[in-house]
This record gives structure tokens, sequence and C-alpha cells, in this order.
């Protein structure tokens, strides 16, 4: 059925397709997988919406900015769609409130949540087979799809970069957070699926491979290893040698292990770039976040990666306005940024979200406080990042380069995340795609900036 659909056997020409994915890589990964199994039935992408049959939204739904997000690129489209195109919610707010999409965004014609993405094609099939206006849900209480089950990638590539999944959902209990409700319980990939991936990425000429999932260092832990995480950096090293970047995002307080640490350390292609997302740093509100609360363990942990990897990029997290946050326990965590210094550092202002543990508290730390404090935060640590960065003037640092234009080539060094870091600036145009040595000559508060010395 769906390669006679997909082809529109006996028409001009086969049904398009286009893909808006928001939200985080493994999102954009299921967006992948979608993309591809439509191609494969016969359909065919298009980057311009209005010349889509079919529009799919994958949508974040993970904290109100990211349905408001949702919402105004529902808004955005419909605006712009012919009566004939059909249009899709797909993803984690389609599997959490359905029925507020419904209420929403009266133009939508088909849900399909984001346990259920690789149903795309029976769906894509059934819309596009219908007359007139249709009502099609496909929201299923199951664990995640994995790509391999119906012969989809488990990445996605972005120039000479690519996010690998690793794992999906989580099995973390953590009281703010809405993921296990949408995602379920942690599902890891089998190594075997892993590498076979990695191999095409060899392949495919990508430098970079960052391995996702909402934890990295639970994987493998339902399929009953210890220390999945390390034994999957050596398998890696040993399968795909011909990559030279491996980056693990992200960590779990407690879980970096001395092995997890020696692979990091030893394997050459391993970053040495390390993302423990803390929430926070005072013990009464990590126990009401339900969150590990030992900061002296953790204290001992940030220590044993910076003495096993001097040259580690630290990265972290954290909440500011969660119920009940005092400003004793606000100083905590400012005192504790000031103590760390981490190398990259993130602030999200609580969300109240419901359904989750938290939802039930009462969001009583007024909207004004909670953007003051995210400020106060966000000050500190530009300080911190900026100073951080002053040290490396004069050092030469390997940077991917990944696009030029107007003047200058930016990059990114092993200190640089995609997507939410900085950038290493380089003040010509050359050829982009491939990594370079760089000497540093200036930095700014989150980007560096240098020449190339070594192509």
């Amino acid at each position: 059925m769906s390669q006679r659909l997909g082809r529109r056997r006996g028409a001009r020409r086969p049904f398009r397709f286009y893909i808006a994915s928001l939200g985080c890589p493994k999102n954009t990964v299921d967006a992948n997988g979608m993309a591809v199994l439509l191609q494969r039935a016969g359909y065919e992408p298009t980057l311009v919406a209005e010349q889509a049959d079919l529009v799919i939204v994958n949508t974040c739904g993970f904290i109100e900015p990211a349905r408001v997000e949702s919402l105004e690129t529902f808004d955005e489209l419909a605006a712009s769609l012919s009566p004939t195109q059909r249009l899709v919610a797909a993803g984690c707010w389609a599997q959490r409130e359905p029925e507020v999409i419904r209420e929403s965004v009266p133009r939508v014609d088909a849900l399909l949540g984001t346990r259920s993405w690789a149903k795309i094609v029976a769906l894509a099939d059934k819309l596009l087979g219908m007359r007139g206006q249709s009502a099609l849900t496909i929201i299923e209480d199951r664990l995640a799809t994995m790509p391999e089950e119906v012969g989809a990638p488990g990445y996605v590539v972005s120039g000479r970069s690519a996010f690998l999944k690793i794992a999906d959902g989580c099995s973390r209990q953590c009281a703010f957070c809405a993921i296990p409700s949408i995602k379920g319980a942690t599902v890891s990939r089998s190594m075997d699926a892993i590498l076979e991936d990695a191999q095409a990425l060899r392949d495919l000429g990508v430098l970079e491979i960052n391995l996702i999932a909402q934890d990295a260092t639970y994987y493998g832990y339902d399929l009953g290893m210890r220390d999945g995480l390390s034994m999957l950096l050596e398998a890696l090293a040993d399968s795909v040698p011909e990559i030279p970047w491996l980056r693990v995002l992200y960590a779990f307080p407690g879980y970096v292990t001395e092995r997890l640490l020696a692979a990091m350390r030893d394997i050459p292609q391993v970053l040495p770039y390390v993302d423990i997302p803390l929430q926070h740093a005072d013990p009464g509100v990590l126990r009401r976040m339900r969150r590990p609360a030992d900061m002296d363990q953790v204290r001992r942990t940030l220590a044993a990666v910076r003495e096993r990897m001097p040259e580690v990029a630290l990265r972290t997290t954290f909440i500011v306005g969660y119920p009940g946050e005092t400003d004793a326990e606000f100083s905590a965590l400012l005192d504790f940024v000031h103590e760390i210094r981490f190398d990259r550092l993130g602030v999200f202002v609580y969300s109240h979200e419901a359904g989750t543990p938290a939802g039930q508290l009462a969001d009583d730390v007024p909207p004004e406080v909670k953007e003051e404090r995210y400020a106060r935060v966000m000050e500190a640590q530009q300080a911190i990042s900026y100073a951080r960065n002053q040290e490396f003037i004069g050092r030469q640092l390997s940077v991917l380069l990944e696009g030029s234009g107007d003047g200058i080539t930016v990059g990114r060094s092993y200190r640089d995340a995609p997507e939410i870091d900085g950038l290493v600036l380089i003040p010509e145009e050359v050829a982009p795609h491939r990594i370079v040595t760089v000497e540093i000559a200036d930095a700014l508060p989150y980007d560096l900036t240098g020449r190339i010395v070594d192509a």
C-alpha cells in the first residue's frame, strides 16, 4: 500500500513531504528516521512546506516554552497551507497532550506520538488516501521504537558532525521532568546496531560523533550491562578508528565511574568533554527534585574528572526558581558556580509542568524572582567563561570547521558541543568540513578567535 500511495500510481509525481523538527537532537534523529521511511515508501522530500502534500511538525513538549514554539510553528504553517495539504503533529507534545493540540490547532489532520514515529508511512498512506478532513491518531503507551527495528538510521548528520542515539526514554524519576511519562523507561540500543550506524557514519565521511541519550551513563543497564557506556566507547574505538572525535552527551551524577574516566582519558578519539546536568547545588532543593543530593560526592566526582583529564571541558545545567527555593538555597547554587568554575553552563527558569510530582507543589517563586536569579547566574558564568577562554590565548586547538562566509570561518573545538556551546572564529574564508589546527589569538565571553596554522 505504501509504495502505491507514495508513488501516486499513474500521477505525474510522487507525494511530497516536509518535516519541521523541534527540540533536542534525539527528536531530530526520529525525524530523520521518519524521512528515510517515507522516502523508502516512495514519498519525495521537499524543503518548502507549500510544495508538500504532507507537512509534519515533530514537536517538543518537554516544557512550556517548547510547547509555545511548537504552537507558533503550527500557526505559521497552517496560515500558508492549502485545504488539500495534510498537517501532522508528531513527537513529544503529540504524545503528551494530543487533546490540547487538537483544541489549539484545529487545522491538524493527524497526531503521531513519539513512541510511534516508525508508523509514519502507515499514517501517511491512510491520510493521503482519504478524502476530506480526517481525525487520525496514533498515540501508543509502549516502549520507544528502536531505529533498527524498522531499518531506519539511528543518527542524523549535519556537515561532518552527527548525533548518534544510543538509548531512548528515561528511567530516572526527577520530580520536575515529564520525559519518563512522554518517552517511557530507558531502552538501550544494542551495541551491534550502534556500531553498524557508526560504520555508516564513517563511510559518509563524518568526523565527529555525538553519542546522545537522556542519560548516556545509564546505557546498557536495561540490557544487563554494567559500565555499558565504557564498553561502548571501547568498542567504537576499535570499530571506527578513522573517526577522530567521539563526544558523550549526557552524564548523571554518581554514574561517572572509574572505568568511564579511564576510557575517556585513554581513548584518543574520546573528547575530554563532560556534561553533567546537576540541576541545583543545594541539598534541600535537590531532595525536593528527587535528584542526588550528596554535594560532597558531586565535588569528589568533579575533582576526579579534572584530575584524570586536566584539559577537560566541564559543562552543567541548573534550574532556578524551583518550588520553595529560598534566597539561601539560591545563594548556595550561586556560590557553587563560583567555586567550580564550569567551562560551560546552561540555566533554565523552572517550568511548572502538570503531571509531574513537582506539578503538585505550589509554584511559589514569583516570575520576576526567577528571572532575576537566572540573570545573576548567567552574569556570573559569563565572567567565568570569559576568564576560562582567556587561558587559551596563544595555545593551539584542533578545530572542526563548519562553515564560512562574510569574511569569516566558524568551527568548534573539543570544548564546544554542537548547537549549545561556543565557536572558534577565524577571520578569513577557508574550505570547511575538516579538522585543522588553530592558534588562539583572542577570547570573547563564549567564543574564541584565532588563525589556522596547520591545515
